[in-house]
């Protein structure tokens, strides 16, 4: 690709260009957003809605700058699931905008006082410890889906869809290249969907997609209205309740870091340094209140995403034009209710499957956090920090106490492992090696900056 084939965040293609460029994107951020309401109960073409909207409302609030697509974020899976079985859903929206909210407060802190806080307060070895905890406290999802039905009987035909979504999508993986890479999440949908139809086929009695969700659904609608348990489309409006959303609030601290590491990685594929203009503050800024705006609707929060970023470090076009045309494109489709209604008839093993690696990559990207950041687990302080975090996180750790009869506080799960890393975190005496790679890695960041 010649030099007069690269876009900048500015520059706007061609009509012809503009279309195909934009529908890829789609394409590569459309099996995880789609993957997180499909998880956690909520609806799906909400979520394209949410997530179009979001990314829209990102590109306003950076000023056009920055090239990112937002979508539904895997990492508030645990808290949403939690939070819905004891509070209900629309309490889990509740956390969740606050802990938009929460993004902008932080993001003014930020534009006041610089960003070293947070690396003092969450260090990779306390981030890299709790996304393992992410991803590892949703094994048991993954497995319960790949291998049981509806009644929680063991069935062969379960784990036979599960085994070849999961292996289509291993091979997209690894063995595809270029922008088929980026979509194997989608690729394995849609070869356990299609396997499982033909299954159904030639042997009726297997046979477990349901159609008739997509019989009764409306050409058109809008997209954040559900049937609810009266058999009423409704809003599902945000509820606050002070547990979920000191819940929301203390998840939401690793995901800050992982937006810090995805503006970090935009910035060095696009080589400009989006930490200063438009400014950490405005991007974070931006990501805050997309995530704020899809709970408002019942949608799940936002993050930027990884995998939009893959597709424009392979196709060198990085303009902002293509991004928003994305997200125009997620916000119509969100409105086709047939659409989302085919969404929703994905079987449960098939989404097993596909969680068996998703969720193993969610564990893995902190295990690579933990490596890259060059963590030294021969200094005891580390390997104290990261064995607390996931022995909490994993094994179902809580703090639970009442105070009368009408306030009880819980907290758990990765929440409380956040909380109790970050507490060792400052309160452990470093070693003076520690503290001389610590000034090490400050002083090459400010060269960086």
């Amino acid at each position: 690709m010649s030099s007069n084939d690269i876009l900048g965040p500015s520059d706007r293609p061609k009509l012809s260009r503009w279309i195909p460029l934009s529908i890829q994107h789609v394409f590569a951020m459309f099996g995880a957003t789609i993957m997180v309401p499909l998880l956690t109960g909520l609806n799906p073409s909400t979520a394209l809605f949410s997530a179009g909207t979001g990314t829209l409302i990102y590109i306003l609030i950076t000023g056009a700058k920055v090239p990112a697509f937002l979508g539904s974020s895997f990492a508030f899976i645990p808290a949403i699931i939690a939070i819905s079985k004891v509070y209900g859903m629309p309490y889990a929206m509740g956390g969740a905008f606050c802990a938009g909210i929460f993004y902008a407060i932080v993001a003014g802190i930020i534009k006041i006082s610089g960003k070293g806080w947070i690396d003092k307060a969450l260090p990779p070895v306390v981030i890299g410890s709790v996304i393992i905890v992410i991803g590892l406290n949703l094994a048991p999802v993954a497995m319960g889906s790949a291998m049981y039905n509806a009644a929680g009987d063991y069935s062969l035909v379960y784990f036979s869809i599960s085994a070849v979504t999961l292996c289509s999508a291993i091979f997209a993986n690894i063995f595809l290249k270029g922008f088929f890479e980026t979509i194997s999440i989608l690729i394995g949908l849609v070869t356990g969907y299609v396997f499982t139809l033909v299954m159904g086929c030639f042997f009726p009695s297997y046979a477990i997609i349901d159609f008739s969700v997509v019989q009764n659904a409306h050409w058109f609608g809008l997209p954040f209205l559900q049937l609810n348990e009266a058999g009423v489309y409704a809003w599902t409006a945000p509820r606050f309740a002070f547990g979920p959303i000191l819940t929301f609030v203390i998840v939401s601290l690793a995901t800050i870091c992982e937006h810090l590491g995805d503006t970090l990685v935009t910035s060095k594929v696009v080589g400009k340094d989006f930490y200063k203009n438009p400014g950490l503050h405005r991007t974070l800024l931006g990501d805050g209140l997309a995530t704020a705006w899809a709970a408002m609707w019942g949608g799940p929060p936002n993050t930027t995403y990884g995998e939009n970023i893959g597709v424009m470090a392979i196709t060198k076009v990085y303009s902002v034009w293509v991004i928003g045309g994305a997200a125009v494109f997620a916000f119509l489709l969100s409105f086709i209710q047939k659409f989302g209604a085919c969404i929703q008839t994905i079987p449960g093993p098939v989404m097993g499957g596909i969680s068996m690696l998703l969720y193993g990559l969610i564990a893995s990207s902190g295990l690579r956090t933990i490596v890259e950041s060059g963590v030294d687990y021969k200094d005891n302080r580390n390997l104290i920090i990261s064995s607390v975090i996931m022995v909490i996180g994993i094994g179902g750790g809580m703090l639970q106490f009442s105070a009368g009869d009408n306030f009880t506080f819980s907290l758990g799960g990765v929440a409380f492992a956040t909380v109790i890393g970050i507490i060792l975190n400052l309160v452990l005496p470093k070693s003076k090696e520690y503290l001389e790679k610590e000034a090490a890695v400050e002083k090459v960041e400010e060269r960086e900056l």
